[in-house]
């Protein structure tokens, strides 16, 4: 494939936009990073914690089931500990 690649005016093009594409949304995802910096700020400077606010969006990504059995994990370490 790398002979091909290296012969191939076609292939060549080809491998050049792939990477022009993955560069563009290189630059996109540095954007759009900056943008939620700018919102955690924005939310930190309003008195928001933003590790809570973190913390949330993550258990927000889990589906019920899985968020169900990593709290009835946690209750149960803490329980053992003594925390409760």
């Amino acid at each position: 494939m790398v002979a091909d690649v290296a012969e191939s005016g076609v292939a060549a093009e080809e491998l050049k936009q792939f990477i022009e594409r993955i560069e563009r949304l290189e630059e996109e995802k540095a954007g759009i990073a900056g943008d939620i910096k700018d919102v955690f700020a924005e939310l930190k400077g309003r008195g928001f914690d933003s590790k809570a606010v973190r913390q949330i969006l993550r258990i927000r990504k889990q589906d019920h089931e899985e968020r169900q059995e990593q709290e009835a994990i946690l209750d149960l370490y803490m329980q053992a500990l003594g925390m409760n």
